[in-house]
């Protein structure tokens, strides 16, 4: 198969905010080759309006992001996922359900920016932030050499992106 295709789930406690980024920016980025969804431990049950904002904003699509359970994703109908990727400290350390076909796994931890305090300008840079990082961490992934890794190598590719610099 040349040009596979790979399914990734984004996860964090709340799936309102960083995990919703990631998986936009990643289908977006992914131009077919990547199939990405996203969901909680604990969903807050709406997306931040912060990260839709934002994601509008830089003509990302927002249709269809949603916050939800991570259980809908461990069901035996359940897409096959490829990877799962924790995006937030308190995901990574909570035990996650058994996922279908053994997929990799990595954390790339961002600090919430649901969580910063402040005026509405203060919120915004923090999503910002938030955003910009998880985009080169997506670009990353996007870019790495997918058909000439063994699995060993490409699982430790896919945990070095979450590493700090």
């Amino acid at each position: 198969m040349d040009n596979p295709s790979f399914t990734v789930l984004f996860l964090c406690t709340g799936n309102s905010a960083r995990s919703i980024l990631a998986e936009s920016l990643l289908n977006q980025f992914g131009k077919g080759r990547f199939h990405a969804h996203s969901a909680g431990s604990h969903p807050a049950g709406q997306v931040n309006p912060f990260a839709l904002e934002l994601l509008a904003k830089n003509q990302f699509d927002t249709a269809g992001l949603r916050s939800k359970p991570w259980d809908e994703f461990a069901q035996p109908d359940s897409p096959k996922l490829d990877f799962v990727i924790t995006v937030c400290d308190n995901a990574a350390g909570e035990v996650c359900p058994l996922w279908p076909g053994q997929p990799m796994s990595a954390h790339w931890g961002i600090p919430d920016p649901a969580a910063v305090a402040g005026s509405d300008e203060i919120k915004r840079r923090a999503f910002a932030g938030a955003m910009n990082q998880m985009q080169r961490r997506i670009c990353s992934f996007v870019s790495l050499p997918f058909s000439t890794l063994d699995r060993m190598k490409l699982q430790q590719a896919v945990r070095d992106i979450g590493k700090p610099a």
